[in-house]
């Protein structure tokens, strides 16, 4: 029996992880709650759904929460409802159950930010309408706030004025940039929400549209214009950006950056802008670390916009990554702690605790499985593969597959193991984290799935699975293979 006026929580989990679960949860004595482990007929906890559940629980009579494990799939709010007690899914990892119950089991809320994104198009005039829009909607999946229609110099730009009228009939928030009068005009004309840029000697037009416009000094640098351009049209009582303009590194970048920070301190109620193309584009290093640092940035100066592009291709996923830094920087500056802890989306290429369980800790579980199914984990000292056989480490996958048990007319099965083990050689070399039959986690630059999502993966490949057992045929053997073949039984 548990204490009526503590918390009765009870964790679901799989065989093999079952007595883990109980060593951790024994390690974190003294806790506020009860607590009772159940494993619901799984060998592995990830084979757990949430549909699963509703079919398998019974007797929850003085359980406040149910914690699952990190990757059982499907809407647990569904599963709540259905059982009449919350369910909350826990860490991917049980070793990161302290920290979990730390934070009290209650997800950072990383739902807020207070700067929004404006992602370019930057070659409008080159590309169909048809195009500009799929870009958009890709662009507004990745957090985009408003779509950015540039222009470009001695280029027509003939359905400009259609093209803004698709994107607000598709929901879009639109923003036209040029720095060519007639363009800025048009634009604005037909309805463009903002205009980018405008300059001192071009701040009239603001007076022609409904446009909000973006400030920018009239030459490079020349703040005391950009500062009388804010004072003029901050008389009008109408909303405007400025921005102070980023420079690349080597071309300015450190004085640009003490232009925003002024910018800021002698302007500290408007709203500022930063393009941050002339950093991601214009370096070539992964744009999640530099997103990461220039976000911090704009936290600390308390920015209220940026400019996005993904010209280049090492930056195809800077607007999704810039949505991430945002929210993290937020939630950061909110809490009055550091950008540590929140989210690993920024870390696609290393993982914080890339190896929770060492050698020897492999070795312990591999004595509890007792079926012929092989296990795949990864520690600092390699790949480790291991079934009731027993266990072979290596870091070269070609030196593990010829000691697997292998039946050589099971081909699916060796795809399989070799898909894994290339997965597992990728996330020791790396140091990131490997977990059987997940994908490597990239963060924000690969786009994520949804449970949803998940959900019909694992349903497909199942279907799949089973169709392969009923319908696979092999092709009938060819000249090639019959002559080898007959030349074969000759020497014997």
């Amino acid at each position: 029996m548990h204490e009526s006026n503590q918390e009765h929580i009870l964790f679901l989990t799989g065989k093999l992880a079952q007595k883990r679960l109980q060593r951790i949860l024994e390690e974190m004595a003294p806790t506020e709650f009860t607590y009772e482990i159940r494993n619901i007929g799984v060998s592995v906890a990830a084979l757990m759904t949430a549909q699963m559940l509703t079919r398998r629980l019974t007797d929850l009579n003085g359980v406040n929460r149910i914690i699952v494990p990190g990757l059982c799939r499907g809407d647990l709010s569904v599963t709540s409802k259905e059982l009449g007690v919350e369910c909350v899914r826990g860490p991917i990892d049980l070793k990161d159950l302290p920290v979990f119950f730390g934070r009290d089991c209650k997800p950072i809320d990383l739902s807020q930010y207070d700067v929004d994104i404006f992602a370019e198009i930057v070659d409008a005039p080159m590309v169909t309408i048809e195009n500009i829009l799929g870009r958009a909607e890709k662009y507004r999946r990745d957090g985009a706030n408003v779509i950015d229609v540039g222009c470009l110099p001695d280029t027509p730009f003939s359905h400009l004025e259609e093209t803004v009228q698709k994107l607000h009939d598709a929901g879009f928030k639109v923003s036209v940039d040029s720095l060519e009068e007639e363009d800025l005009l048009r634009g604005g004309r037909a309805g463009a929400d903002y205009l980018l840029s405008l300059k001192e000697s071009t701040l009239w037009i603001a007076d022609e549209v409904e446009s909000i416009p973006i400030l920018i000094p009239e030459t490079h640098g020349d703040m005391p214009s950009l500062y009388r351009a804010i004072e003029q049209y901050a008389k009008k009582n109408k909303p405007f950006y400025a921005d102070a303009i980023l420079d690349p590194i080597h071309f300015g970048f450190t004085e640009s950056i003490i232009r925003y920070h002024e910018l800021r301190q002698n302007c500290p109620d408007i709203n500022i802008m930063m393009g941050v193309g002339n950093l991601t584009e214009l370096t070539e290093a992964d744009t999640t670390g530099i997103n990461a640092m220039l976000f911090g940035l704009i936290s600390e100066m308390q920015l209220n916009a940026v400019l996005a592009t993904e010209v280049s291709p090492h930056c195809r996923s800077a607007v999704r990554e810039a949505d991430m830094a945002r929210r993290m920087m937020y939630a950061a500056r909110r809490d009055s702690s550091l950008p540590k802890g929140l989210d690993s989306s920024l870390l696609g290429m290393h993982a914080r605790k890339p190896f929770p369980y060492s050698e020897q800790e492999i070795n312990e579980v591999s004595l509890d499985v007792k079926d012929p199914s092989y296990r795949i984990q990864v520690s600092e000292a390699g790949i480790h593969v291991y079934n009731r056989d027993g266990i072979n480490t290596d870091v070269n996958p070609f030196e593990l597959f010829p000691k697997l048990d292998l039946l050589q007319d099971d081909a699916p099965h060796a795809f399989y193991m070799g898909v894994e083990l290339s997965k597992a050689q990728v996330a020791w070399q790396l140091g990131k984290n490997y977990m059987q039959d997940e994908e490597l986690d990239w963060g924000a630059s690969v786009y994520k799935k949804t449970e949803q999502q998940k959900d019909d993966d694992s349903r497909a490949a199942h279907s799949m699975k089973e169709l392969r057992k009923e319908t696979v045929e092999y092709k009938k053997e060819g000249s090639t293979l019959k002559a080898s073949r007959n030349k074969k039984k000759k020497l014997i």
